[in-house]
């Protein structure tokens, strides 16, 4: 079982409509059976069609549950509930995000958004900063695929007061970089009261090669994903979500130039990770999260020198797995039976307010915001290499709000959770047009009859 990522061209739909269901019947064409779309970014239009950037899992076959559904199955949400209000906050992994594109230096502005609603989900790419997390108290924290579900209506997300965490690490040949990986673990047990249920090493590791997509995104390959998956599955009734850290190949220089880049270089190790972590979830509808393992002694006690702020976390961190235990403590867990989601302790669709994006992102959770009337923020200030027109798409009025910088979304937050529309608090504001409907169907006035107005005591 293997990861890749495909380029896919998808013709492009008159006036942008139903498009969800024009990519998935335009990429049936392209996948056999046993191959798994799992995550989709539309990278450019261009010449009539939509550059489609598409990770899938290879040679699938029957793992994993039965019921797991495509990553395109959408159930349009009824209403929406108003009792509390509920922002996802999304950056996607691998896009180099001015904001977000590093090691959890998005996490200030999740807690500026979180200061805003009753609750914020969001996900690893977010708030991981190697061996920190500091994820706003009000935030859930689930992986990326789970909120493209979550909007999407497939799925619910059942809080939770603490999770039963399997780690999975790598075989190493030197002993140290597994106990850092392991000391970390127990040093989680001790600060967060962590419930570690078991670490499993495999042998061989997972194989996981990071590398650039054509548009720049980071992307990668994985071999051997199929032994993770065997031994989660054998496994799934004794733990509720699972923390995986592996060796993610680079080539060689890379840990050098990323640090000289002074953040303009996109951090090659996430794309690869947010396709290990889709497949996992996906297929098993678990809480999941990925760290990349130390590569070697040498990286290990290099001096990158003074870096960029939002690269610091790395700096100084050694296991990068601290924050992913920190956030599968209460990752909320992934509800898939259609009659729960409905339930009153369970969030859903139905539950989400807005979602914030970076400005320019079009995948899933964009797509099924657009599908869901789901007003949508997008923020330019954190834009990445990707960055596609939104207004192409057929946005009704006031769903989309296209903002400079955090400070503005939450200001548009604040005033959608008030009941008030964000255009009436900004100037210059236009008189409203007056249409007028004309008919040609002569109009008679019709009068009752004097001795009828006798009668009626008129």
């Amino acid at each position: 079982m293997r990861l890749l990522e495909r380029n896919i061209s998808v013709p492009r739909t008159s006036g942008n409509h139903h498009l969800i269901e024009q990519i998935e019947h335009a990429l049936s064409f392209h996948f056999n059976k046993g191959e798994i779309p799992i995550r989709l970014a539309i990278t450019g239009v261009s010449d009539g069609k939509y550059e489609c950037e598409v990770g899938c899992l290879v040679g699938a076959g029957n793992s994993g549950p039965s019921s797991t559904s495509s990553i395109f199955s959408l159930q349009q949400r009824r209403l929406e509930r108003t009792e509390k209000f509920t922002t996802v906050f999304l950056v996607p992994t691998g896009i180099g995000a001015a904001i977000g594109g590093h090691a959890g230096d998005a996490t200030p502005a999740a807690r500026l958004l979180s200061s805003c609603c009753d609750q914020l989900i969001t996900h690893p790419n977010v708030v991981n900063a190697s061996d920190i997390n500091e994820l706003p108290e009000n935030a859930y924290y689930v992986e990326g695929s789970v909120i493209c579900r979550l909007l999407m209506g497939t799925i619910g997300l059942s809080p939770v007061r603490n999770n039963r965490v399997l780690v999975v690490i790598d075989s190493r040949p030197d002993a140290m970089i597994e106990n850092l990986t392991i000391n970390t673990v127990e040093a989680a047990r001790m600060t967060l009261g962590l419930n570690c249920v078991g670490i499993h090493k495999l042998e061989p590791p997972i194989e996981l090669y990071a590398n650039y997509s054509s548009s720049g995104r980071a992307a990668g390959v994985g071999h051997g994903i199929g032994r993770l998956i065997d031994l989660l599955d054998e496994m799934k009734d004794e733990y509720d979500a699972v923390a995986i850290s592996s060796q993610i190949d680079v080539p060689d220089g890379f840990h050098d130039s990323y640090f000289e880049s002074d953040g303009e270089m996109v951090n090659p190790w996430g794309g690869v990770e947010a396709m290990l972590t889709h497949a996992v979830s996906h297929l098993l509808n678990v809480p999941s999260a990925h760290a990349p393992m130390m590569e070697s002694r040498e990286i290990l006690f290099s001096d990158p020198g003074r870096v960029d702020p939002r690269m610091a976390a790395e700096a100084i961190s050694s296991s990068f797995f601290y924050c992913v235990l920190k956030g599968l403590l209460k990752s909320p867990r992934i509800v898939v039976e259609q009659s729960l989601i409905q339930s009153a302790n369970v969030l859903s669709v139905e539950d989400v307010s807005c979602l914030v994006i970076p400005d320019g992102c079009i995948g899933l959770p964009t797509l099924a915001a657009l599908e869901q009337g789901i007003p949508v923020i997008a923020v330019r200030e954190g834009m990445g290499v990707v960055a596609t027109d939104l207004s192409i798409l057929p946005w009704s009025p006031d769903q989309l709000f296209i903002v400079e910088n955090y400070w503005e979304a939450a200001g548009v937050m604040s005033a959608i959770r008030s009941g008030i529309s964000p255009s009436t608090v900004r100037r210059p504001i236009e008189k409203m047009e007056v249409k007028t409907h004309s008919s040609s169907e002569p109009i008679r006035a019709t009068y009752p009859s004097s001795d009828k107005l006798e009668q009626s005591g008129g």
